[in-house]
């Protein structure tokens, strides 16, 4: 592909600064861009606000990232219990209009506390925020990542943009997964072995995604959402081990799984998996948690089953996109980001499966970008992309109906 401007490897992420070359055929301005942004995410799992502080180098799909700080922050305090209510909200639960209107104003207030946080620990002036919102509803066409962006834009006096997902989904896209260009951008340059072999960056959210990045251009990328994943264990932790979550997957490796139970819940994951849609609020598998959470097992018992088959049907998914990307020599590694990415027995099941396929798993800090950074890292990476004009998602990839192009996304305000 020696004409393929996107050629050559570049974008590297990591605290120690490197932050790679300029792809071959792409001119080197003199005087290169230089960004600060802050990007911001809260998953499905509605745990927390990630808030992560990037050096852009550059513009477009030529530019560099340097991670400079990142804050992670709970979302119950002294906004009021922001995580439950924002559960009900995805949940839901009918609420009044003003109720929403409250929570959505108090959730920027919070996010406006975040990234001062995470602004100060890097010691930086912002050029721009790119929240990603709460996403409280998805089933395309509709679908409601919920945040006030005035209200941000007004406490930091820095401009905002969000709704990233919207433009893709009116133009008739799925509007997920929205990180793989981020992740080409991020991790392209990161190889196993002899370097041929495709990358896949997964991430172990509440719902676990992934991106396959083969060798060559972004054109090549391919990617989906799979299935449920700390949406499913978190529950089973608050319900069977008071906890909010199982740390470290420590109770799921003392447990032993059940295989009937493990079985069914295989199954509903491998048809998620397979169901080439876009994953959210309204999933399949509230019935097997409930079946779980009932069941006679152990807590240790119920998270070791629950791992292992989440684990299988991600680790299949993954080595099944690589093998059809076209890069000509399988897998290669497998890096694991999210809050699951800490999860032992989650990461083994992952491990087993893509171990067969020639794969290796790798923690995701390998790369310099913390598990629960490499998210709002991407959505700085986005929000400057967006800036620069360049269309965020990719039709392969969010489903768009053949012969229309991805749309430049981002609503914005200013301060």
């Amino acid at each position: 592909m020696s004409g393929d401007p996107y050629h050559g490897e570049f974008g590297g992420a990591g605290a120690g600064g490197g932050a790679g070359a300029v792809p071959q055929g792409v001119p080197r301005p003199e005087v290169e861009r230089v960004r600060i942004v802050a990007g911001c995410m809260t998953g499905t799992s509605i745990d927390g606000i990630d808030v992560a502080v990037a050096e852009i180098i550059g513009s477009g799909l030529a530019m560099r990232v340097r991670l400079l700080a990142s804050v992670s922050m709970e979302l119950d305090g002294r906004y009021g219990p922001l995580a439950a209510e924002l559960r009900q909200i995805a949940e839901q639960v009918p609420l009044a209009a003003g109720q929403v209107a409250d929570v959505s104003r108090r959730f920027a207030l919070l996010h406006a506390e975040a990234v001062r946080a995470a602004a100060a620990k890097a010691q930086v002036r912002l050029d721009l925020i790119v929240p990603h919102g709460q996403t409280v509803f998805h089933r395309p066409p509709v679908s409601w990542q919920m945040f006030s962006p005035a209200v941000l834009a007004r406490e930091l006096g820095v401009p905002v943009v969000c709704d990233l997902r919207a433009a893709d989904l009116a133009a008739g896209g799925q509007g997920a997964p929205i990180t793989p260009l981020a992740d080409w951008v991020m991790f392209r340059h990161v190889r196993e072995g002899a370097g041929n072999g495709a990358t896949a960056v997964i991430n172990l959210g509440g719902f676990a995604n992934f991106t396959v990045l083969p060798p060559g251009g972004p054109e090549r990328i391919c990617a989906g959402d799979i299935c449920a994943c700390n949406h499913v264990l978190d529950q089973l932790a608050r319900g069977r081990l008071g906890a909010a979550f199982d740390r470290d997957g420590a109770a799921a490796m003392a447990g032993r799984a059940d295989a009937v139970l493990g079985a069914e819940l295989e199954a509903i994951c491998g048809a998620q998996a397979r169901g080439g849609r876009s994953l959210g609020t309204g999933d399949e598998v509230q019935r097997w948690i409930d079946r779980a959470l009932g069941s006679e097992l152990s807590g240790p018992d119920v998270c070791a089953t629950a791992c292992g088959a989440i684990g299988a049907v991600i680790g299949r998914a993954v080595a099944g996109a690589a093998g059809g990307a076209g890069s000509g020599a399988g897998l290669g590694a497998v890096l694991l980001f999210g809050g699951g990415a800490r999860n032992a027995a989650v990461a083994g099941a992952i491990g087993r499966v893509v171990g067969e396929a020639g794969g290796r798993v790798r923690a995701g800090e390998s790369t310099g970008v913390g598990a629960g950074e490499r998210e709002a890292l991407a959505m700085a990476v986005l929000g400057a992309l967006c800036q620069d004009r360049v269309a965020i998602t990719l039709p392969q990839v969010t489903g768009l109906p053949a012969g229309v192009a991805a749309p430049v996304a981002g609503v914005w305000t200013y301060g």
